[in-house]
C-alpha cells in the first residue's frame, strides 16, 4: 500500500520526537507500506521566523515572507531524511517545488492548482521513502507560496490525492475525532468513524484537529484521512464518504464555539432592500455573519437578529449606527455562545432538535437563536451555560455509550 503520513508542529517539536517520527516510518515502511512523509516546521519555529521580519518591517512583503516561513518545513524535511538515513533507510527530502506542487499567485494563503507527482513516484519506486515539505509550492512564476493555516494538512491531502494513495494518516498530540471536547466532557468517546460532511461541520464549528480546508479537499477527491496521535499506536479516527453503518448513528459529536456575539436589531424599517442594504455593508466591512432571524412584520416595522464572530462585534456596531434613521434599537452581546449537535443520522431521524430543546429546558438553559441544517443543529446560548449545555446535549444523545 502507498500511505502518506503527515506530521503537525508537535509532533516535529524538537529533536528528540523527530527522531521518534523517524522510527514510526522506518516501522511502516518495514511493514512493507510505501510511505511519502509531509511535515510541518518545528513547534514554535514559524513564530521565531515570523518575529524575526518583524524586527526589521512592521508590514513585510507578503513574497519574501513566503520565502521565509517556508524554510521551516525544509528545515524539519531534511532532517527527518537524515534520521531516517542513519537507520539505514533510503529517503530524501523535497520542498514543495521538487514535489511538483503548483499554486496560483496568493502568497501567505495560495491554494493548490495542480500537482505534477512524477518526481515523487520516480523516487518511491526506487524504494525511497520520499519526505516533502509541508505548507508550501511555487506560483506559475517560479517564486515561494505558502498555504495558510492549516496548509501542511492541505499539502498532505492534495499528495495523496495526486499519488492515489490508499489513505492519509494525519499525526498530530491527540489520538483521533472525540463526540465532544473532553476537557469539557471527560465522558467523550473517540470515534471509529466520521463522514466527510460531519468533519467539516465539527472543523468550521471549533474542533481543532483538521483545518476546513483539507477537510473540503479530501471529499472532493476521495482520500480516505485517519487522525492519529504521534505519541501512542491508538487506531485514530477514520473521515471518509458516508457509510450506512454512519447514517445509523444518530448524533456523532456536539461542539462549542465561545467566538460568538448576537447583535438584535428591533423596530427596523419592513421596507424592500433593507436586509440586503444592511448584510452587504456588514459584507464590505468584512464582518461574516452566521446566524440570522427575522421575525414577521408588524406596524411596517419587523426586528432582526444575527450572530458574527465576537472579534468583529467592533466593526459589526459601526456599520449598524450608519443606519440609526432606519432601525429603532439595537443591542449587542457579546457573552454567548453557539453549541451544536452534529449528525448525518439526522436526514433519517426525527425529533433530534426537540431531544435538544427539552434537555436544555430541564437545566434551565434558555435558547436565543436556533439554526439548523441537513445534519445540524445550532443554538444560541449563554456563555456562562456553554460547558453545562456540552454536557447535558452529550448526555441526552447517549454518547458516552
Amino acid at each position: 500500500m502507498l500511505i502518506v503520513h503527515k506530521y503537525g508542529g508537535t509532533s516535529v517539536g524538537d529533536l528528540e520526537r523527530i527522531g521518534n517520527v523517524a522510527s514510526r516510518v522506518a516501522k511502516a515502511k518495514e511493514a512493507g507500506d510505501d510511505i511519502v512523509v509531509v511535515v510541518s516546521a518545528m513547534s514554535g519555529e514559524t513564530n521565531k521566523l515570523t518575529e524575526f521580519a518583524k524586527h526589521f518591517s512592521e508590514n513585510p512583503s507578503k513574497r519574501e515572507m513566503d520565502m521565509l516561513l517556508s524554510s521551516g518545513e525544509r528545515v524539519t524535511a531534511a532532517l527527518l531524511a537524515i534520521a531516517l538515513q542513519e537507520k539505514g533507510l533510503p529517503a530524501i527530502a523535497m520542498t514543495g517545488r521538487q514535489a511538483g506542487i503548483l499554486t496560483d499567485d496568493s502568497h501567505t494563503y495560495a491554494r493548490i492548482e495542480s500537482i505534477d507527482p512524477s518526481a515523487m513516484k520516480k523516487e518511491i519506486d526506487a524504494g525511497k521513502i520520499v519526505i516533502v515539505s509541508g505548507f508550501q509550492g511555487i506560483n506559475s512564476d517560479g517564486s515561494v507560496t505558502t498555504l495558510g493555516r492549516g496548509g501542511s494538512d492541505l499539502s498532505a491531502v492534495a499528495i495523496a490525492g495526486a499519488l492515489k494513495a490508499d489513505a492519509c494518516e494525519i499525526y498530530s498530540d491527540v489520538d483521533g475525532i472525540y463526540t465532544t471536547d473532553p476537557r469539557i466532557e471527560p465522558k467523550a468517546k473517540k470515534m471509529d468513524f466520521i463522514s466527510y460532511d460531519e468533519m467539516l461541520e465539527l472543523a468550521s464549528l471549533g474542533a481543532k484537529v483538521l483545518q476546513n480546508r483539507s477537510v473540503e479537499l479530501a471529499k472532493k477527491l476521495n482520500v480516505k484521512i485517519i487522525a492519529k496521535s504521534s505519541f501512542s499506536d491508538a487506531e485514530g479516527t477514520v473521515i471518509a464518504e458516508e457509510t450506512e453503518e454512519m447514517e445509523a448513528v444518530l448524533v456523532s459529536g456536539i461542539a462549542v464555539d465561545r467566538n460568538q456575539a448576537r447583535v438584535s436589531l428591533r423596530e427596523v424599517s419592513d421596507k424592500p432592500g433593507i436586509a440586503a442594504e444592511i448584510f452587504s455593508k456588514l459584507s464590505e466591512e468584512n464582518v461574516n455573519v452566521d446566524m440570522i432571524i427575522q421575525n414577521a412584520s408588524t406596524d411596517g416595522t419587523t426586528n432582526l437578529g444575527f450572530t458574527v464572530p465576537s472579534s468583529e462585534i467592533k466593526n459589526a456596531r459601526g456599520v449598524m449606527e450608519s443606519f440609526d434613521h432606519d432601525i429603532g434599537s439595537m443591542d449587542f452581546d457579546d457573552s454567548v455562545c453557539k453549541v451544536s449537535v452534529v449528525g448525518v443520522g439526522m436526514k433519517s431521524h426525527t425529533g433530534v432538535a426537540a431531544t435538544a430543546f427539552c434537555a436544555l429546558a430541564k437545566e434551565n438553559i434558555n435558547i436565543e437563536m436556533i439554526s439548523t441544517s441537513e445534519i445540524k443543529v445550532s443554538l444560541i446560548v449563554s456563555e456562562k451555560y456553554a460547558e453545562l449545555a456540552v454536557r447535558t446535549l452529550h448526555d441526552a444523545y447517549n454518547l458516552d455509550k
